[in-house]
């Protein structure tokens, strides 16, 4: 089991990633001792999410004081807690942002463990994966064989792709409906692939012109400015994006009986909705929170299935800070995933 120090990312005063100082600090730890039921992972990638942003800029309430970001993460066994089985060195493993929840709740006993109050979550209760090394609650690790998909390519589907799909999910999109898509960063642009597998028509509404022209290149049916109507009713829509204006607009996109799901964890103020243009002749507002084992099998499975592929851009762990502000800055396309160059 690895012993000594390592790198890594804090957190160690939440605000904004702009240019100057930042929250993210490089700092020397220990590395960390998993528990009894935890595996210890050296990192080798690690996703970059909109949640990492969140949490660094503080949107998110601060849970562990100077935490490690990072839910994306993929590495390899390095250790393991005497508790741990079915686990051997150097096996290719995941962890993902649902980390620890308690089993017993009711929510946990009827399978919505997404749901359970005592839930823990990777790189916001506990360390994560913008560092050297990390733990995982074995029962929470994710086996990655996947042949000779990469390390990179993986990452973004911890994450990005698996709360996409229950996005995707809870949206009840119909056999061969009409979907939107409002935002179309890391988590839309793999929602959108399986979509377009199942037989819907995608339309993207982004205000991102780079961003429009993947979701073109994927195979959707059109792409325009997030506030301009759709050529067509939708069935179903799902809101990426952190904006609450957004909500009565996409609202108002939907056909009789549609619904819309918003993915996100953090959301800015929603304005007030009127019922009769809004949200009357049956449609629905779902929100999404996090995710349950069941989603990461379920998705990772159909991502084999279809090919399901990210497009990444890659960033050395090193320039953590770099990757976050491009995140801010709108300045990629697709998913960004750190390459760990710190040990």
């Amino acid at each position: 089991m690895a012993d000594g120090t390592m790198r890594a990312w804090a957190v160690e005063r939440p605000g904004p990633v702009g240019p100057g100082e930042g929250p993210l600090r490089l700092v020397e730890r220990p590395v960390p001792v998993p528990g009894a039921d935890e595996l210890l992972v050296r990192v080798r990638a690690c996703g970059v999410c909109r949640t990492d942003l969140h949490v660094a800029e503080g949107d998110l309430p601060v849970h562990r004081p100077g935490v490690t970001p990072g839910h994306e993460v993929v590495g390899v066994v390095a250790g393991a807690g005497p508790a741990v089985r079915g686990f051997a060195l150097g096996d290719r493993v995941g962890a993902a942002w649902l980390r620890r929840t308690d089993g017993t709740c009711v929510h946990c006993l009827r399978g919505a463990e997404n749901l359970c109050p005592a839930s823990e979550y990777t790189g916001w209760d506990a360390d994560g994966g913008y560092a050297e090394y990390t733990t995982v609650p074995a029962a929470f690790a994710h086996r990655l064989p996947f042949g000779d998909i990469d390390d990179v390519a993986l990452a973004p589907l911890l994450c990005a792709g698996i709360i996409g799909h229950r996005a995707l999910r809870r949206c009840a999109l119909p056999p061969g409906g009409r979907l939107g898509l409002y935002g179309f960063g890391g988590s839309a642009h793999l929602c959108a692939q399986v979509a377009l597998a199942e037989g819907a028509r995608v339309h993207v509404l982004t205000r991102d012109p780079a961003a429009g022209r993947l979701a073109l290149a994927l195979g959707a049916a059109s792409a325009q400015g997030a506030y301009d109507p759709p050529p067509e009713p939708l069935d179903s829509a799902i809101l990426f994006a952190p904006v609450g204006d957004l909500v009565p607009v996409a609202l108002r996109a939907l056909d009789r009986g549609g619904v819309l799901a918003v993915a996100g964890i953090h959301l800015s103020d929603i304005p007030p909705l009127r019922y009769d243009t809004d949200l009357f002749y049956e449609k629905e507002l779902r929100s999404v929170t996090s995710n349950t084992r069941e989603d990461a099998r379920e998705f990772l499975s159909l991502a084999a299935l279809h090919g399901v592929h990210a497009t990444t851009h890659t960033y050395p762990l090193s320039r953590a800070p770099e990757a976050l502000r491009d995140l801010k800055g709108g300045r990629f396309d697709g998913a960004a995933v750190l390459v760990n160059d710190l040990g």
